[in-house]
């Protein structure tokens, strides 16, 4: 008994000389940019409000899109792995937590032994050993922070893979509907293609045209079915890449249609998503605590600081107490046994370990400062998504009015030319190519509104939405 507390002596002065803070915790000292959204027009970012606070059900609110993100949040096979992943890491702290605890372990021994054909002696041991490292340095203490921390790593994974799943989910939707949309104007200009043709057909047996004017409104005409061709293979994929995500096996993918004037404007359910309005980032600090790829990266410095102190703790001595407690007849008495009991003490101070110990400890070290350097660049990055996002936000909307007049005014140069034609006062040309202008002009309104309802889920993810 003497023996053991001269060890707690020893260990309780080393550790008020070393005064090493080896069971302080970590704090995150590591300071990002200022202007970390940089030079944005037309944003808001002051305030406390930001579309992040918004669930995605209430970002989303198109009930088609809702049913499907709520089935793939359900059955996708990434978000299950990384929900088994937590898992894990739960069963690993809980693991790192049970090391306060001494160790236990029954281990029964028999023997029979004989000399020169004696009768065999028996003889046999019913011992509990016992095993209890003592944490005076703090490496169990370490372990086990460590391990909080890859716990809320492995939960903010998980939250990650559910914001990304709940982007390309709407952003496959969405593609869907511009598809639709496409598909809506190149049928509706098959018809009317098709009644130029018959007309340029029937002017030729009258010999009123030439046959090269009815050859290349055919073409013409030609082209756009190729087009509805390709259109309905694109839907095709994209609905196989939405069952895909939703682990189900490929089938039509149930969608509502998409108004112009219902997606980009303020209407009497509320602000939608080109209305300045509804487009507000908040303050820096409201994108630091909703993006998970910051939280994630802090979380990985919290981890990095605690193994810098278990690999420090590997300097100083470790105590282990361990004991033997049972029943044993090797005393010389066959029956009944005796009780048998050991307690011993044990500290070890490395002296040299080949170097392994120091490597250790800078390698730790490294990789804190590296993961250090990684949080500043996460939020920059985080800061020029948001700039970005916040930019094709902005063009998207100034564009559209402009692409809606085009499309109007090219509808009525088309009409009134065909009007001339029909009259003889304009030729077959003149006529194709207000067609095909105004067939141009219909598919990039269609592919700006596609780009711009991308630009806010963009923004929105961005900015930490889709976390709730």
């Amino acid at each position: 008994m003497k023996r053991l507390s001269n060890i707690f002596v020893a260990a309780a002065v080393s550790l008020m000389l070393t005064g090493c803070g080896l069971y302080n915790k970590y704090e995150n000292n590591v300071e990002g940019p200022a202007d970390v959204f940089g030079t944005t027009a037309d944003v808001q970012t002051t305030g406390e409000t930001s579309i992040a606070q918004m669930s995605w059900r209430e970002f989303f609110n198109d009930p088609q899109l809702q049913k499907l993100i709520e089935q793939a949040l359900a059955s996708n096979t990434d978000l299950n792995s990384a929900r088994i992943n937590i898992e894990k890491s739960q069963i690993s702290l809980r693991t790192k937590k049970l090391a306060y605890l001494p160790s236990l372990y029954f281990s029964p021994q028999g023997s029979l032994s004989s000399f020169d054909g004696a009768t065999p002696t028996k003889s046999y041991i019913l011992p509990l050993d016992v095993s209890w490292d003592i944490d005076v340095f703090g490496s169990i203490t370490n372990k086990k922070r460590a391990a909080e921390a890859a716990l809320m790593q492995a939960k903010i994974t998980e939250e990650s893979i559910r914001t990304n799943l709940i982007s390309t989910i709407a952003q496959e939707y969405y593609y869907l509907q511009l598809l639709d949309r496409e598909l809506n104007i190149l049928i509706s200009t098959d018809s009317l293609w098709k009644a130029s043709l018959d007309t340029q057909q029937a002017l030729y047996e009258n010999g009123q045209a030439y046959s090269t004017a009815v050859s290349q409104q055919e073409s013409s005409w030609l082209d756009v079915k190729t087009q509805i061709v390709t259109i309905k293979r694109n839907i095709r994929s994209a609905e196989n890449e939405i069952c895909s995500l939703l682990c189900i096996t490929p089938q039509h993918i149930e969608r509502a249609k998409w108004y112009a004037e219902d997606q980009y404007h303020s209407d009497a359910k509320g602000k939608r998503m080109f209305d300045k309005d509804f487009l507000k980032i908040g303050i820096p600090a409201m994108m630091l605590e909703y993006r998970p790829d910051i939280r994630l990266a802090n979380y990985y410095m919290e981890e990095a600081f605690y193994n810098v102190q278990t690999a420090r703790a590997a300097f100083y001595p470790s105590i282990t107490l361990s004991g033997e407690l049972g029943w044993s007849n090797n005393s010389g008495f066959v029956n009944p046994a005796k009780l048998l009991w050991q307690v011993i003490g044990s500290l070890s101070q490395p002296i040299f370990a080949r170097g392994q110990i120091n490597a250790n400890y800078k390698i730790s070290q490294l990789t804190e400062e590296n993961l250090k350097k990684k949080y500043v660049q996460t939020i920059v990055d985080a800061g020029n998504q948001v700039n970005e996002a916040m930019a094709d936000c902005m063009a998207a909307r100034e564009k559209h009015d402009y692409y809606h007049r085009q499309v109007e005014v090219l509808h009525e140069a088309y009409l009134g030319t065909h009007e001339l034609m029909d009259a003889g006062k304009a030729s077959y040309l003149e006529v194709l190519t207000a067609q095909e202008r105004l067939l141009s002009a219909q598919l990039n309104e269609a592919s700006n509104m596609y780009n711009g309802a991308q630009a806010v889920i963009a923004l929105y993810i961005a900015l930490g939405g889709g976390t709730k």
